[in-house]
């Protein structure tokens, strides 16, 4: 009886395969590895994505709203104020006052920005379409994501070297 079996398998080399399946970053639902890009359901390869931009998405929908009608309301009473001739009646205090009300959609704008900001987006080219890659509120984890992402584009750019940097022998002087 034979201990070997019956299928031959072919030996492969530890850096062959240990270079093409480096883990850069895993966190629930983003995947950064050498070969791929996976957020979510969408996965692309990392060689097929060029040209990559960060950018800040559009402002909260809501907060844009609020300093839209803010702005409406406050011009509404501002005109009102000035065909009546209700403007000329003001003192100097009034038109303190008035001053201030004026800044509120200023207030509510810095206000809707800082409770709900906007997002972090990633895009890249991919077959000639700009594609949005990755989303996030998180400017630590965007920042994560893309610098892995950079570092798996440079790995692939470079032949699959590990870190290029820590291979380097230095120079030193002769003492």
């Amino acid at each position: 009886m034979d201990p070997q079996p019956a299928t031959t398998r072919q030996a492969r080399s530890p850096g062959a395969t240990a270079g093409r399946n480096t883990l850069l970053y895993a966190r629930p639902g983003i995947i950064v590895t050498v070969d791929r890009f996976t957020v979510g359901r969408n996965s692309w390869p990392v060689t097929e994505l060029t040209h990559l931009e960060t950018t800040r998405g559009p402002h909260d929908r809501v907060a844009v709203r609020a300093v839209v009608v803010t702005g409406a309301m406050l011009g509404g009473v501002g005109l009102l104020l000035g065909f009546t001739g209700g403007l000329q009646r003001l003192t100097a205090g009034a038109y303190l006052i008035l001053g201030a009300v004026f800044l509120l959609p200023v207030l509510v704008a810095v206000v809707g920005d800082r409770w709900r900001p906007p997002a972090y987006e990633l895009w890249g080219r991919r077959r000639g379409a700009q594609v949005l890659l990755f989303s996030s509120d998180d400017e630590r984890q965007f920042g994560q994501v893309t610098r892995a992402l950079r570092r798996a584009r440079e790995m692939n750019r470079h032949g699959g070297w590990e870190d290029p940097l820590a291979s380097a022998d230095p120079w030193r002087p002769n003492r």
